[in-house]
């Protein structure tokens, strides 16, 4: 937008703020939720997340509102900016959205969210799916009722998709990640052959973890008048207000590389929303200081966690903080923690696993939710599906339904769509390296003489202030130079296999 707005556009910016003030309120709540919240509270937040809901729902559908984005569409003319006129577009696109939305169906969403997710915990620390399984019938009706209303030109699963990948298709994904469904399972095969680190026999108490996890913050700028960290059962990254950004980690006992890693991961998805185009002291409320899609939001966060905290070269650098705090040395040398940081084995466990075999995870859900959605598979049935999927895809079989289909959050919010996200991350981490790499060297040299900040200026001068002023496809393609490919993620896990086995 121009610096100097018009009468129409400040009473849209007024109304705009305001309901952000109201997001920032669920954001806060959700927070809450999922760190500090008692379990007997999940009634009542439940009651909560419905009523704001519905509010935002009434107050972006509202004839006022049409009126607000119709006085500043009215305003547009040949010589107005272009990010005017694509924060109008996209404001115009999400009124359409809601405004064929039943509040009650809004309500009854984010309701359902929130009661779904206590469910959740408590069948996962039970191990049983069947205490789940009604929350997930309920939701996936829920959902399908949401893309029936939307009545767009997509199919349910793309439909909903929307939210967390603007333009995807069904067909494009299919497209990108046979080649991982291809290729993966046999450079899993060559890792086999590859001597890795002994499992297990050795472990850190939470205080060490704790204090190598702020060490981490530390170094990669984490600020504290504006930034919080907590535990949550998945971590996971939340900006509540422009001064106000979380990120929550866990400690899982037996996994010592666990937390550092995740701290890793949630930061950089906390850097790319504290880098994206927001002005001043205040949230700049047009659409393009939001992200851009969840697929770029990932590829920012596993750059952080796989690209640094993963390198050989962060490993040198830790070796002897990580030698310190366990009091004795399983590594033998700064090689060994390397390997030990990329165990590239096949696990059961989406969140813990290495880059090798992440993907196949994510294949495995995305397949999984069209089924549920589209394909008429019956909830019952999922723990036995999944853990077919999971021996084929992946060579290993849940013992029980918390280490298989239990295992993610995601479901019991009926986020469905967000998988493959994950996914797509890692293919644009992968291109955005190469085109970083070309541009100022191996990042390994930079992280070697401990540059981390050149790598997060290269970000922040070219991917962060982006927005969404383009989908993710057309940023990788703007920033790269190239359409979007799994290639350069293959190249890299191929690079990398060769050097662990080296």
């Amino acid at each position: 937008m121009p610096a100097a707005l018009s009468p129409a556009q400040e009473k849209l910016k007024a109304h705009l703020h305001t309901s952000q003030l109201l997001g920032s309120i669920h954001s806060a709540l959700y927070f809450d939720q999922n760190t500090v919240m008692p379990p007997a509270g999940a009634s009542w937040r439940g009651e909560q997340l419905g009523l704001l809901a519905r509010q935002l729902h009434e107050r972006q559908s509202s004839a006022a509102y049409a009126d607000l984005v119709a006085a500043a569409e009215a305003e547009l003319d040949t010589e107005s900016h272009p990010s005017a006129r694509r924060n109008l577009a996209l404001l115009r696109q999400e009124l359409e959205r809601q405004r064929r939305l039943d509040p009650e169906l809004v309500g009854r969403l984010a309701t359902a969210q929130a009661h779904g997710y206590a469910v959740w915990q408590e069948a996962r620390a039970k191990a049983e799916f069947r205490l789940f399984a009604p929350a997930l019938q309920e939701l996936l009706d829920l959902r399908r009722e949401q893309a029936r209303q939307l009545a767009e030109p997509r199919s349910c699963w793309e439909t909903l998709a929307q939210h967390f990948e603007p333009d995807v298709s069904k067909a494009r994904l299919e497209e990108l990640f046979l080649p991982l469904r291809q290729r993966l399972p046999e450079l899993l095969e060559r890792a086999r052959g590859i001597p890795g680190p002994e499992p297990g026999g050795w472990d850190l108490a939470e205080p060490q973890q704790e204090e190598l996890c702020r060490q981490l913050l530390e170094e990669w700028g984490y600020d504290a008048e504006r930034c919080q960290r907590a535990h949550s059962p998945h971590p996971f990254s939340c900006t509540v207000g422009p001064g106000d950004f979380r990120i929550t980690t866990r400690v899982v006992p037996g996994m010592p590389l666990s937390a550092f890693l995740a701290t890793a991961h949630e930061w950089g998805h906390s850097l790319y929303e504290q880098g994206l185009p927001r002005r001043g002291d205040h949230y700049f409320p047009w659409p393009l200081g939001d992200a851009t899609s969840m697929g770029v939001h990932e590829s920012q966060s596993l750059f952080f966690e796989c690209r640094l905290a993963r390198s050989a070269a962060l490993a040198e650098r830790w070796y002897p903080r990580f030698r310190n705090a366990l009091g004795q040395d399983p590594w033998g040398d700064a090689r060994g923690f390397w390997r030990c940081l990329n165990p590239m084995r096949a696990g059961l466990n989406r969140v813990e696993a290495d880059e090798l075999s992440y993907c196949l995870h994510i294949v495995l859900r995305f397949e999984l939710e069209l089924a549920l959605l589209e394909q008429d598979l019956p909830v019952a049935e999922l723990p036995h599906q999944w853990n077919r999927k999971m021996e084929q895809l992946l060579g290993v079989k849940p013992s029980n339904d918390a280490e298989g289909c239990l295992q993610d959050v995601h479901w019991s919010e009926g986020l469905f769509g967000y998988f493959p996200s994950y996914a797509l991350g890692h293919l644009i981490s992968a291109q955005l390296s190469e085109a970083m790499e070309s541009q100022i060297g191996p990042l390994e040299q930079q992280l070697a003489a401990g540059r981390d900040g050149v790598l997060q200026e290269w970000l922040a001068g070219r991917v962060w202030p982006l927005g969404r002023q383009v989908n993710a496809e057309q940023l990788v393609e703007q920033v790269t130079g190239s359409a979007l490919s799994p290639q350069p993620f293959l190249r890299y896990l191929e690079q990398k296999l060769e050097r662990l086995g080296g």
